[in-house]
């Protein structure tokens, strides 16, 4: 059985909206954050950090709207190759969710007058779905990261990831691959 596209909450549907309107300045202030505290990470470079930021915020618009059953998936994946990207770019199991939660700071500040101006009843469904949506990205994160962490112990023998493997071609495809996915679904649920 398929899933089929079910109509949204007006007021989800509103987030959405003001989500995809502002959908450049929400990944530019978000990325400006994240490469603010990128002491070093050679081997993942600051464009393919700021492309997975892009597809984890267009994902989240489309979280908002009627594919967010479609999408879901998507959303934990995603978050999953976030947690793992950042386990190859050497940041410990608290970047990793501070960077996550900085979008949630973002959210409130570009979100807070529309929720405020919705009838409270709204207003607080559509802050409980926002947060429980960050929070699960955060634990799939969180998973990635560990993941990887194990993988790296157990493969290499305790040596970390150095520079000169093909880390960001890894991560590249797999965007690639994320992108192309969230791509077909827009493009099927049109």
């Amino acid at each position: 059985m398929g899933l089929t596209m079910r109509p949204s909450n007006p007021a989800m549907m509103a987030v959405s909206r003001s989500l995809r309107q502002n959908r450049d300045r929400l990944v530019e202030q978000w990325s400006r954050w994240v490469a603010g505290r990128m002491a070093q990470a050679p081997h993942i470079q600051r464009p393919t950090i700021e492309r997975h930021l892009a597809l984890l915020v267009d994902v989240m618009i489309e979280m908002a709207g009627p594919l967010r059953r479609q999408v879901a998936e998507l959303w934990f994946t995603a978050s999953d190759v976030y947690g793992h990207t950042a386990a190859a770019r050497g940041l410990a199991a608290g970047e990793v969710v501070e960077e996550l939660q900085q979008l949630r700071e973002l959210l409130i500040h570009l979100l807070s007058e529309m929720v405020a101006n919705l009838p409270p009843r709204q207003s607080m469904a559509v802050v409980l779905r926002l947060n429980r949506l960050l929070d699960r990205g955060i634990a799939h994160a969180v998973v990635g990261y560990t993941d990887a962490l194990v993988e790296t112990l157990l493969n290499r023998r305790g040596v970390p990831i150095v520079a000169s493997e093909p880390a960001e071609d890894e991560v590249l495809q797999r965007l690639e691959q994320l992108e192309d996915e969230l791509a077909q679904l827009r493009i099927k649920n049109q």
